[in-house]
């Protein structure tokens, strides 16, 4: 037989039958078990093996990130929201992850670097001004981003909490959160504080004009330099499928990122995976088929237990189907089983007063066992759960929603590593999303002068790093014992390792408002003429009476 091609230049190598050779050279007659079939040999890493079984039809692409992502963006995309639409786990899963990124509030948390400031223009920028500037500001975010009317939002439908959980979302599900801050100055004479507004876009109308091929500038809509920044967006007026904007949709507006002096207007947030990459993925696309088919397993399983159902009883006859049917349902059975109907209703076999049923010769009742769900099943889904649930950056009893065969302790364990990486998450978002609104609307705060500022302050934009620096307080992390877990945040407290701003920021709170609310409570007891008790006294465990202070 022929050897192939790179099998004969091998055999040649080492029998020594090349060319210009007539002598065959001695070699031990048995090679490696490996050599012929796999060529390991040839290879110094079994990742790089291209003639073995496992291997030697694995032959990705080696491709750029864009090229990767914008060339199948809409196909993945789409098989991407189908699951968040029709499938539970899917679904749960990204309401989980996004009640603990964002959630029901994500709290601004102003602290303008005043140290540098201090540095560069004057002691007047200390701790009491910054004091001041962070309560002035966080009060004009509130008036902006919670007002009734909902100026905020472009579409007036959401308040910024909303915007900033839909905006998440849209970068789980579909890869990616995109907006636009309008300017609206006609909405102040309608009564708004404020004339910037966020507009949230659909990441799917960000694309290249007419559905051109990427280029070295062009690469999914978004418009780089020579350096790969991000200086322009080409969005869609509507969506593609929108029949009913079927002109606006062949139309894109090109939006720059930025204002001539710095001032955002587009936000785009994603998740970046490789250098060089310009738009993001779902965090399905690499469980996609895996949870396609789960969905299908669950599906089948059940169809079958409800067939196990529905034909709990049947008949096995030797009989035309038609006969059978006809004679259960119509009594149309031929003269001879009418006479044999007949008998038997004339003459009933009872036992012990309970009547015999008499089948036609031939026919039995029988009943269907039920087999399902099959007795892996649980097994084997909880499997596949685990598997998505360490791709999406979850715990597997978060994403299942069932903590039965959990303990306290691997609870803990799973929920301090699930929130390593929803911390992580949520800072990514506010540097690229959030912090950017919050940037512009400040910008506004100083243009209508409503901030405390000293007399020799820069402008905002010479100093908007340190004017700007945030944070922001999302969903508490919750407790799984939180008696132990309150203990150990106090023994902390006490021993310098932790801040009360801190151990309140955990768990969504305000520190601030905590203590203002403290000293509310405590002065109320002291007008009611009421012992404070243990947890209004602010004294170790160990010193704390039941006297009233005497203030």
């Amino acid at each position: 037989m022929k050897k192939p091609g790179l099998l004969r230049r091998a055999w040649n190598s080492l029998s020594g039958t090349g060319a210009g050779q007539g002598a065959r050279a001695s070699f031990p007659m048995t090679l490696p078990g490996n050599w012929m079939g796999g060529m390991g040999g040839m290879f110094a890493y079994d990742g790089a093996d291209m003639m073995g079984n496992e291997s030697s039809e694995w032959n990705p692409w080696l491709r750029s990130p864009d090229a990767e992502i914008n060339l199948d963006r809409d196909r993945m995309v789409a098989r991407a929201r189908d699951l968040f639409r029709n499938d539970g786990w899917a679904r749960g899963s990204i309401n989980r992850i996004t009640d603990n990124v964002v959630g029901a509030q994500f709290r601004l948390v102003a602290k303008p670097d005043y140290r540098a400031l201090k540095g560069r223009y004057g002691k007047e920028f200390d701790a009491v001004w910054f004091r001041e500037f962070r309560q002035a500001a966080e009060a004009e975010w509130r008036m902006w981003s919670e007002n009734p009317l909902l100026f905020c939002d472009a579409a007036q439908k959401l308040t910024v909490t909303q915007l900033f959980r839909l905006a998440f979302m849209h970068q789980m599900k579909d890869g990616e959160a995109l907006g636009v801050l309008r300017w609206l100055p006609e909405r102040i004479e309608q009564g708004a504080d404020y004339a910037t507004a966020l507009q949230l876009i659909h990441p799917d109308r960000l694309s290249n004009p007419y559905q051109q091929m990427d280029t070295h500038t062009m690469r999914g809509g978004v418009e780089i330099d020579d350096n790969g920044a991000h200086i322009a967006y080409h969005i869609r007026q509507a969506h593609q499928f929108d029949y009913f904007d079927a002109v606006e949709s062949m139309i894109w507006d090109r939006i720059p990122r930025f204002t001539p002096w710095g001032r955002s207007i587009v936000v785009h947030s994603y998740d970046f995976d490789d250098a060089g990459q310009h738009r993001g993925l779902s965090v399905f696309i690499p469980i996609l088929n895996r949870f396609r088919m789960l969905g299908r397993y669950d599906q089948a399983e059940l169809q079958q237990a409800l067939v196990q159902t529905i034909f709990a009883t049947f008949v096995q006859s030797p009989y035309d189907p038609e006969d059978v049917r006809s004679g259960m349902e119509d009594g149309e059975l031929t003269e001879y089983q009418n006479l044999r109907e007949g008998w038997h209703k004339d003459n009933p076999l009872t036992i012990g007063g309970v009547r015999v049923p008499v089948m036609p010769p031939g026919e039995e009742v029988k009943t269907v066992a039920s087999t399902r769900p099959n007795s892996g099943f649980d097994a084997f889904q909880s499997a596949f759960l685990r598997n998505f649930a360490a791709a999406i950056g979850t715990s597997a009893e978060q994403l299942s929603m069932d903590y039965s065969k959990t303990n306290y302790s691997s609870s803990r364990s799973s929920m301090l590593e699930m929130w390593k990486t929803m911390n992580r998450r949520r800072g990514d978002f506010a540097v690229s999303f959030a912090n950017p609104v919050y940037c512009s609307v400040l910008e506004e705060m100083f243009d209508q002068k409503r901030l405390p500022l000293p007399n020799n302050a820069p402008d905002f934009l010479e100093a908007r790093t340190a004017y700007s620096r945030c944070h922001w307080i999302g969903p508490g992390r919750g407790w799984v014992d939180p008696v132990s877990e309150r203990q150990g945040a106090v023994l902390g407290l006490d021993a310098g390792f932790g801040t009360l701003e801190r151990e309140c920021a955990e768990q969504g709170l305000d520190y601030e408002e905590v203590l203002d609310q403290r000293s509310a409570e405590r002065q109320m007891m002291k007008e009611r003429g009421l012992p404070f008790p243990q947890w209004a006294m602010g004294a170790p465990v160990n010193q704390t009476t039941q006297t009233p202070d005497p203030q």
